[in-house]
């Protein structure tokens, strides 16, 4: 399995080139490390977290600025099997969040506490896909 944590470059300016005036989701597949990968020095760096409890505290830590922002998590669920995909891809968080609009998003991930939190998420990531959707409506077919 291949990492990612944070997004190159290529990524972030493709993110910022879409229109930023209206809603978006962005689909999050997180698959935590045995333990958390603090950087040297950092005070977490010796307590032994699990990649799961370093995760937490970013979301403890960056839910103030979520709510602030008018976000939310549309949807959560538990990952079971993958049927088309690659086999040795499994996530331990599966979940949607809301964004008012992309600059929100933006906003979010250049907001001083996030940046501050944003190690807790760098230690407790093995590898993610964060995918950026936007809202196309319902229906009863699938095309």
């Amino acid at each position: 399995m291949t990492n990612f944590v944070d997004p190159d470059r290529a990524q972030f300016e493709a993110f910022k080139d879409l229109d930023r005036d209206h809603p978006i989701e962005m689909l999050n597949l997180v698959k935590f490390r045995d333990a958390a990968e603090y950087p040297a020095g950092h005070k977490l760096a010796d307590v032994g977290l699990t990649g799961a409890q370093a995760y937490g505290k970013y979301g403890s830590e960056t839910a103030p600025i979520i709510a602030r922002l008018g976000a939310s998590i549309l949807w959560r669920g538990v990952f079971q099997t993958t049927l088309i995909g690659p086999q040795d891809e499994d996530w331990d968080a599966v979940f949607i969040v809301r964004y008012p609009s992309a600059n929100a998003f933006l906003e979010m991930v250049t907001d001083p506490v996030y940046q501050k939190a944003v190690v807790h998420r760098q230690a407790a990531v093995e590898t993610s896909r964060l995918i950026r959707c936007a809202l196309t409506g319902g229906g009863e077919a699938f095309g």
